[in-house]
């Protein structure tokens, strides 16, 4: 893993461009019939699309992160497919449980987003491809062994939207030899490693656009 000190860097450069060029109309990103179809169906695709803002920029802070719970900073860059060329204004839509394992459901959260909970947002690329989410650590699914995660989907101008592998955590117990070894590696390996500073955990993540994604033009 990179040091500490270029992590930081990245996060400084993501939250510059996030207050200055990370700002694009959402109805560019709305699905058309011209949009290339790729990677497959997955549940509860289209919620990507529900209470979607107006504008996104590259910088997000989640519900989570106003939990009294440990605090995540995840950032990086999103990448094309080359895996060095920045791609700016795609947008990265995530969700995730509450530290209880549990997706949180207040009464002011509309029915068609329960599935997904209150702990989700969306960012876009800058014009280098940074982006930075503050959120909070998931917790796993209570009585499974499946590991704490984050469901992170991509959509690109032109292309349907479509799922990356889970983020997970690479210290967690759960997160086995076996676990992964059957990971997809959809957009990248999602196996995230953190650092602490101040009580908050860090950790430095880059997705290659179309990487292991099937009918990827």
């Amino acid at each position: 893993m990179k040091n500490f000190q270029h992590i930081l860097m990245l996060v400084v450069v993501a939250t510059f461009f996030g207050s200055c060029n990370g700002q694009q109309p959402s109805n560019d990103f709305k699905p058309t019939r011209e949009d290339i179809a790729v990677g497959g169906p997955f549940e509860n695709r289209n919620l990507i699309y529900s209470e979607m803002p107006k504008t996104i920029k590259s910088v997000d802070t989640s519900p989570g992160w106003k939990q009294d719970t440990q605090k995540l900073l995840i950032t990086g860059k999103i990448l094309k497919k080359d895996g060095k060329t920045p791609a700016p204004n795609v947008v990265l839509y995530y969700y995730h449980t509450d530290i209880s394992g549990v997706y949180p459901t207040p009464d002011s959260l509309p029915k068609n987003l329960r599935p997904h909970g209150a702990i989700r947002g969306w960012v876009q690329s800058d014009a280098e491809g940074n982006y930075a989410i503050y959120t909070s650590m998931p917790g796993a699914y209570p009585n499974r062994n499946t590991p704490a995660h984050i469901h992170p989907s991509i959509k690109e101008p032109g292309i349907q939207h479509y799922w990356l592998d889970e983020f997970i955590f690479d210290n967690d117990p759960l997160v086995t030899t076996e676990y992964r070894a059957a990971m997809r590696n959809r957009g990248g390996s999602g196996v995230l490693r953190t650092v602490k500073r101040d009580g908050m955990l860090i950790a430095e993540h880059n997705i290659i656009l179309g990487l292991n994604i099937p009918g990827y033009p």
